[in-house]
């Protein structure tokens, strides 16, 4: 780009300067567990339901905000399709960890997938077992 896009770049930090957001009603939390393509996801919702819901990134937030695999977003749920959602804002991971200290989020959203496959591919050995192989045996 040109002069004047550079100039809007100046400021990337603008993002971390906005206020926390909470949930109003019809709005719930939820974390992306798997992103479709398309400007979907799919999204694990922490309401009453603890439901897997399909959501849609709104237009204002298309091509300005990426939201990746195990981000916290705010979502606003649909009267008419309980099974879909819109995104309506992403968290930041400071905005996150505000969000915990609050008790806006519930304790299974402390893990984020990521923490979860590091933690299934952890293999333990046991330091003190003894196995007594004979070489002439293999």
């Amino acid at each position: 780009g040109g002069k004047a896009f550079k100039r809007g770049k100046s400021d990337a930090s603008g993002q971390d300067k906005r206020e926390l957001v909470f949930k109003d009603e019809e709005q719930e939390y939820a974390q992306v567990t798997k992103v479709l393509g398309n400007g979907r996801m799919e999204v694990q919702c922490f309401d009453e339901k603890n439901k897997k819901r399909l959501a849609h990134i709104r237009g204002a937030m298309r091509k300005k905000v990426w939201i990746n695999m195990g981000d916290f977003v705010l979502v606003a749920l649909r009267d008419f399709q309980d099974a879909k959602c819109d995104i309506v804002l992403r968290y930041s991971e400071d905005e996150v960890a505000n969000l915990r200290k609050a008790g806006q989020l519930p304790e299974r959203a402390l893990q984020t997938d990521a923490q979860q496959e590091e933690d299934d591919d952890l293999v333990e050995f046991d330091a003190d077992a003894e196995i007594d192989v004979d070489i002439d045996e293999l």
